[in-house]
């Protein structure tokens, strides 16, 4: 059984399969509807019902209130159609987007490497190219942990789109992490689904970038700047990226070489816990406070990308601003688990991130 959704103002209609959520369905049609935590808890992806019925899901009674539900508000990433909806949504009109439909994907293990003492790379080989966009991510699903999935940024360009690197940062505790770090091993299949988000380079704002990552939140970041080099990009792009120490800053001599070879490219990393008397030469301290030094806390005339742990990028929100760098030219992206949304782990600087 299916039933059809239309979207306005788009006035574009599609079959939603039954069981299926709106969200889901609208982002395997290429209709991006803005969401961030996908548990019902955050609010984002909230939208009018204005026809139809809906069953509500597991929506938090805190993200969706009873008065909003009587108004014929739902949240797109809980809510399966009963009958034949119309909703009313606000529709991100973005030239930079290649609005890329989501699809379903399996891959081989073809190759893994402890990149740093808490981080794997894995590489998957799909079993047909996927397209999408520098920034983007997938969610991984692990039969073994009966089906439970996670999000991982792509960390490879978009022109080695048959081949695919995640950067997994084993989280103690955490199942999936644990499996992938333990037990995955090459030759074993995986299915994953994909492209999603909206965090990738505006370039068609022609300005010069400012990446700044921490942690595995190197992915995109590495993702972006592979491809604006291959494409040819002449714009001033600097990456700012921070670790504690030497033994966990890995694509090091990666982006050494690059910064050698393209005049255009700035690598700055920064150790925030190297050990005093190492013949470390390089900046140390925590990205903002990095960045800052580099760019004389003057960030006007740029772009920037954020990505790695909230309290980085809180941080690195609050320098950026401080050094006159506007609300609209700030990007991050936007991981939440159902813990961090419950927790509203969102900027006060940001209406929505």
């Amino acid at each position: 059984m299916s039933y059809e959704l239309t979207i306005e103002p788009l006035g574009q209609t599609i079959e939603v399969e039954d069981g299926q959520t709106i969200l889901d369905a609208a982002l395997r049609a290429g209709i991006y509807l803005p969401h961030a935590c996908c548990h019902g808890l955050c609010a984002t992806c909230k939208v009018q019902v204005t026809d139809g019925e809906i069953d509500h899901g597991e929506a938090s009674t805190f993200a969706l209130m009873d008065f909003e539900r009587e108004e014929g508000k739902c949240l797109a990433c809980c809510a399966r159609l009963e009958s034949d909806v119309v909703i009313e949504a606000e529709i991100e009109d973005d030239p930079d987007s290649l609005n890329l439909a989501v699809e379903d994907y399996e891959g081989e293990v073809v190759g893994i490497e402890s990149l740093t003492p808490t981080i794997k790379g894995i590489w998957l080989k799909l079993d047909r190219p996927m397209r999408f966009q520098a920034g983007q991510y997938v969610n991984l699903e692990i039969d073994a942990l009966g089906g439970q999935s996670r999000a991982f940024s792509l960390a490879n360009a978009p022109q080695t789109d048959d081949v695919v690197e995640l950067n997994v940062r084993i989280v103690p505790g955490g199942q999936v992490t644990t499996w992938l770090h333990e037990q995955l091993k090459v030759g074993d299949r995986l299915k994953l689904s994909g492209p999603y988000g909206r965090f990738f380079v505006k370039k068609s704002a022609n300005v010069p970038l400012i990446f700044m990552a921490g942690g595995s939140g190197l992915s995109s970041p590495k993702s972006m700047i592979e491809d604006l080099l291959s494409e040819g990009c002449a714009l001033p792009m600097t990456l700012v990226y921070g670790q504690r120490s030497r033994a966990e800053l890995y694509y090091d001599a990666e982006f050494r070489a690059l910064a050698a070879r393209y005049p255009n490219f700035t690598y700055v990393p920064s150790l925030s816990e190297e050990p005093v008397g190492s013949d470390w030469d390089g900046a140390r301290g925590f990205v903002h406070e990095a960045a800052k030094a580099h760019f004389a806390n003057d960030f006007r005339g740029h772009k920037a990308y954020l990505c790695g742990p909230p309290a980085m990028i809180e941080a690195c929100i609050t320098a950026l601003i401080q050094g006159r760098l506007f609300e609209r030219d700030i990007y991050m992206e936007k991981f939440f688990s159902a813990a961090d949304a419950s927790q509203q782990l969102k900027s006060p600087l940001f209406k929505n991130i």
